[in-house]
């Protein structure tokens, strides 16, 4: 019993006279994984791109349309309905737009769901399918 308490004394001693190099790395150790990243700290360099393309809102239907859709919609991959051709959408069309966006939200047979636009709104996606229709 006695040892024991002798090596708890000359640890909570040791601990008491630690350099403050020898906290420092205590510190590092312990700080958490997880961080805030603010103006002027290096890992800010993409700080304002967020920013800017949160404030921005909403990306209108022709942009999300450049961005994601036009990758299939425009060569008809997989069998997607061409940009503009009426026939081709015709009975997608007569479906309605709520069962369109909710096609492209869900994924459609070879059309993975919210199409190629992960970070995508449902109203930005509702935007797109506008846009492509109103090409008809």
């Amino acid at each position: 019993m006695t040892r024991i308490f002798a090596a708890l004394s000359v640890l909570v001693a040791t601990s008491l006279f630690a350099t403050t190099s020898d906290m420092s790395a205590i510190f590092e150790r312990l700080k958490s994984p997880a961080s805030v990243c603010v103006v002027g700290d290096p890992c800010s360099k993409n700080l304002g791109k967020i920013v800017q393309a949160v404030s921005a809102g909403a990306r209108p239907g022709d942009q999300v349309y450049s961005g994601a859709c036009a990758a299939c919609h425009d060569s008809g991959a997989a069998g997607a309905p061409k940009y503009g051709d009426s026939q081709a959408w015709s009975a997608r069309v007569e479906k309605g737009m709520d069962t369109m966006v909710s096609n492209v939200i869900n994924g459609y047979n070879a059309m993975p769901a919210r199409g190629l636009c992960g970070d995508c709104s449902d109203e930005e996606i509702a935007d797109a399918v506008a846009y492509m229709v109103d090409s008809l």
